[in-house]
């Protein structure tokens, strides 16, 4: 049995080996060239590899560069989407007074958290997304929002009924 699990890693490996030698001079030309950074482009490709060697069974794939494109596009825009919302945090932060200035460590979790916000809200429309987010942050009254959206008051009250019910799941399961 010994010799047979341990055939079965060797395969493994050596699948994960020619799927990196094969695949990753290609995966980061292509990186490169939509990123315009190298560095971006590296650390992006090592976690694609990072995620193919997580996978259970990577001797299934049948069609590396697509899946291999597919978790980089998805890597790609969770970055991008993390220096936007650091970038309107930061805007934030500099329309405030200096005695404001919060430390590097609480910037780092206030970011981690509007990532998390960020992560939880995206089963929600962007009409819901807006609703919550101007009722819950911004103290929006449900027949401005509605307005604001263009909606009726009613459809966002069910709006950020839904998003307090992401919240409550979100809160059961941690």
């Amino acid at each position: 049995m010994a010799h047979i699990a341990l055939n079965s890693a060797n395969a493994r490996q050596m699948v994960l080996h020619g799927l990196f030698g094969d695949h990753h001079g290609w995966l980061l030309s292509r990186l490169r060239a939509r990123l315009g950074c190298t560095h971006d482009a590296a650390d992006i490709a090592a976690e694609v590899f990072a995620q193919v060697v997580a996978l259970s069974e990577p001797q299934t794939i049948r069609e590396p560069r697509a899946l291999l494109t597919t978790i980089a596009k998805r890597l790609m825009y969770d970055s991008w989407r993390r220096r936007d919302l650091e970038r309107a945090y930061l805007e934030v932060l500099a329309l405030q007074p200096e005695a404001f200035e919060p430390s590097p460590e609480v910037r780092a979790l206030t970011i981690e958290a509007l990532l998390q916000i960020d992560a939880l809200l995206a089963g929600l429309s962007s009409r819901a997304r807006t609703a919550f987010l101007c009722s819950q942050v911004d103290g929006m009254k449900y027949a401005d929002i509605a307005e604001l959206i263009g909606v009726s008051t009613i459809r966002v009250r069910q709006y950020v009924a839904k998003g307090l019910k992401l919240c409550c799941q979100n809160l059961m399961h941690e």
